[in-house]
């Protein structure tokens, strides 16, 4: 007989960011399954539209699609107003934004390093404050923002990623002593190989940069992941739904990895 374990979130209001595939799609699903109205975002309605349509059509929840890139603070207003008016307000936000481009240290340009600060860090910053007042009128919530195994151990060629996701590291812990007072939880994932279409991408440019195929490079990356496999964008959002949860209502300023023991650091 299946262990049914109520997370305790059924009719919250969750809030997930790039939800049109991937992990955010992925994580609205979660949500959904667990009874909470969402509200999801992505730069381009159709493919927005379309997951919106899935995630009903499997879970029968209550879903709003706001067109909407967080890279412009316009758009993080447009995503937190919308999902307000939609709902009532914000219980849960997801942080989550398409992965900066690879790149070296060397080779990336002045503007490159300004569009990754405003994709990766400042769409964090924009969304959390735009979310907490109602948070806070709701007497307490939980962020938890989507982040990469980088933030533990750089990746070769995602300079861009390595420094900048490490910064909103430093910005979430700090926010959780802050709003700790207010009954809002602040916590991270760090996801190591996954599959998706980021993955997939990301392994091609390698495979050039190294003139190997790319079955080559993902057999290599397998070698090293104890697990021996990826892991799957639902196992990412099950951990995220989780922390979410008042099952982890004592867990805050934490960075929780999922990389099926890929990293080998002690912290």
């Amino acid at each position: 007989m299946a262990v049914i374990v109520d997370l305790g979130i059924r009719g919250k209001v969750a809030l997930v960011a790039a939800a049109s595939q991937g992990l955010g799609r992925a994580t609205a699903m979660a949500f959904a399954r667990e009874g909470c109205k969402v509200a999801i975002c992505a730069r381009n309605a159709g493919p927005l539209n379309a997951a919106a349509n899935a995630i009903r059509t499997e879970t029968n929840a209550e879903v709003v699609a706001v067109p909407a890139d967080v890279m412009r603070t316009d758009g993080v207003t447009s995503f937190v107003d919308g999902a307000i008016r939609a709902f009532g307000g914000i219980d849960i936000l997801v942080p989550n934004a398409g992965g900066p481009p690879a790149g070296s240290f060397e080779t990336l340009t002045d503007e490159q390093w300004a569009k990754g600060w405003e994709l990766t860090f400042l769409s964090t910053v924009r969304l959390v404050r735009s979310s907490l007042p109602s948070m806070r009128q709701r007497h307490g919530g939980a962020v938890v923002a989507i982040l990469s195994m980088s933030v533990r151990q750089p990746i070769d060629n995602l300079v861009l990623s390595n420094a900048l996701r490490l910064g909103i590291v430093g910005a979430l812990k700090s926010l959780a002593r802050e709003v700790a007072k207010d009954r809002i939880r602040v916590n991270g994932v760090a996801p190591g190989w996954i599959a998706t279409d980021r993955t997939v991408e990301l392994q091609r440019i390698r495979a050039e940069r190294e003139s190997r195929r790319p079955e080559d490079v993902q057999a290599a990356l397998l070698q090293e992941i104890p697990l021996g496999r990826m892991g799957k964008a639902e196992e990412v959002a099950d951990l995220i739904a989780f922390l979410a949860s008042d099952r982890a209502a004592y867990i805050t300023g934490v960075i929780a990895q999922i990389d099926g023991g890929l990293y080998r650091g002690i912290f």
